[in-house]
């Protein structure tokens, strides 16, 4: 399988099976500790933004 049919399936997976993928790939990288750490914040900023947007859901609907 190629890279790129590889990446044109990324978008068919759950949310829960590309982390997998990236904890993966993370994992035998050179510098998976510092690509773990921007993973980690990354993924912080994500949920952060998440409860922002549920916010503003239900403002807009109360």
């Amino acid at each position: 399988m190629t890279s790129r049919e590889i990446i044109a399936e990324l978008s068919r997976l759950s949310h829960q099976e590309r982390r997998e993928i990236v904890k993966q790939i993370l994992s035998i990288e050179e510098e998976a500790e510092l690509l773990t750490d921007c993973d980690r914040r990354a993924n912080e900023h994500f949920l952060m933004l998440d409860a922002m947007e549920a916010e503003d859901e239900q403002a807009s609907a109360g």
